[in-house]
């Protein structure tokens, strides 16, 4: 079996929104109140309008973070761990609702498509109290891959 090397790929903001699309496992970086990096394994979809959405509750760390410190970073992974990934930097903001309700919504169609039943998925965000965080993407890196760097892969 041929080794796994490592590949970098520059992409347009068109390319980064079709790559992030498909892909709803991310690690958030925001900023404690001492200055230190608070990571969070979360769920995340992209709107119509190329904002990273993440559905969360106002009490979770991350809330209190971006509203202190809306600087945030996401690494998006793909299904695969060993698949592909994407760094990209942004400004957050918490939707809280009663506004974000239609948010949430775009979350969710973003994610699993057409619930069965949007009245009762807006009841249960409402019921569970859900706010939203809403990413603007202002940087990325390239979409990566892990392995050997190249010309250093090992002899078969």
């Amino acid at each position: 079996m041929a080794p796994n090397v490592a590949t970098e790929s520059t992409v347009d903001r068109a390319a980064l929104l079709d790559f992030l699309s498909s892909r709803h496992h991310a690690v958030l970086v925001t900023t404690r109140r001492g200055g230190g990096s608070q990571l969070s394994p979360v769920t995340c979809g992209v709107d119509d309008e190329g904002r990273v959405l993440i559905s969360t509750y106002p009490q979770r760390a991350k809330v209190h973070n971006i509203r202190r410190e809306p600087s945030v970073s996401l690494c998006v992974l793909s299904d695969d761990f060993g698949g592909p990934w994407v760094q990209l930097d942004g400004r957050a903001d918490v939707v809280d609702l009663p506004e974000a309700l239609e948010p949430l919504v775009s979350y969710f169609r973003s994610i699993s498509g057409e619930h069965p039943d949007w009245e009762e998925y807006r009841a249960a965000m409402q019921r569970q109290q859900k706010c939203l965080i809403s990413v603007q993407i202002e940087r990325w890196g390239p979409v990566a891959t892990g392995g050997f760097p190249p010309g250093l892969e090992p002899a078969e």
